[in-house]
């Protein structure tokens, strides 16, 4: 949920913000982002705006690289909130990119964690027919990831978690039980947060 704070600052333009909403900043470019965050440090709201509003076009490419389409705006506006409550952690003798990645980095994996722990009856029918290409396209990097798991856990997360099938529709289509194709997403997404959290960020 986005926060009061982080809504008022980003609902203002920042001059330059725009340049970065077709492109994908590589992290060495951030070193300008770097002068915004220490302008920010010092207490220029305008730098600080500008630098959020950038970032945030950053990060949106970043999870839907990673994540299920529906859950891309709540990881966006997680680290948002995290960059604010820890801005002050900033070393400015190094480039932010790295600083902001890792933040980006713990939120993916938080997200995966609570993919684990969502209940499967919130993938309701309507939803199960949404936009299946889009949601395995903006889920890029977490789709190649699971050739790191066996084949029936990556197909299993493949069909409930990216392309937004029911628990029972993944049943009749592997024909495992309800509660097998429930253990095998389970299991699936503990191996690969545990993978995640011991390598380095993947592009």
């Amino acid at each position: 949920m986005r926060s009061d704070l982080l809504s008022r600052l980003l609902s203002k333009p920042s001059p330059g913000a725009a340049r970065y909403d077709h492109e994908r900043p590589s992290l060495a470019a951030p070193d300008e982002w770097g002068g915004l965050m220490v302008a920010a440090q010092n207490g220029h709201g305008g730098a600080y705006r500008r630098l959020l509003g950038e970032i945030s076009g950053w990060l949106h490419r970043y999870f839907q690289r990673r994540l299920p389409h529906g859950d891309v705006e709540d990881a966006v506006q997680e680290t948002l909130l995290a960059v604010h409550r820890r801005r002050h952690t900033y070393d400015p003798r190094y480039p932010l990119g790295p600083w902001l990645a890792s933040i980006a980095k713990r939120k993916w994996i938080d997200q995966l964690r609570s993919l684990g722990r969502r209940p499967t009856e919130e993938l309701t029918d309507d939803l199960a027919v949404g936009d299946h290409e889009a949601s395995v396209t903006s889920a890029s990097v977490l789709a190649s990831l699971l050739d790191n798991l066996r084949p029936a856990q990556a197909r299993i997360i493949m069909l409930v978690k990216i392309q937004g099938h029911s628990i029972e529709d993944a049943s009749r289509e592997t024909g495992l039980s309800a509660s097998a194709v429930k253990m095998n997403i389970h299991r699936g997404l503990a191996r690969l947060t545990a993978l995640l959290e011991k390598t380095e960020d993947v592009e």
